[in-house]
């Protein structure tokens, strides 16, 4: 497994993390690791495009789609 290593963390943020960390009953470390994996499982809005791009089958415009979401929202 990788390290990284972050130097020059404010110590407000220092202070704040390691709080989070203990109210999560987690060491700083253990709680650092679990919002990283959780940050890179979160696809970017650009990853997200970037895999749909090559997509095919569908054939409505972008007006047409935003038209049905907005009825569907006010729907509900």
């Amino acid at each position: 497994m990788s390290s990284i290593q972050v130097e020059d963390v404010p110590a407000e943020v220092h202070a704040v993390l390691r709080r989070r960390a203990a109210q999560a009953g987690q060491s700083l470390q253990e709680y650092l690791l679990a919002r990283l994996i959780e940050d890179a499982e979160t696809e970017t809005m650009s990853e997200v495009l970037a895999r749909i791009e090559h997509r095919s089958g569908g054939n409505v415009s972008l007006a047409t789609a935003t038209k049905m979401v907005r009825a569907e929202r006010e729907a509900h």
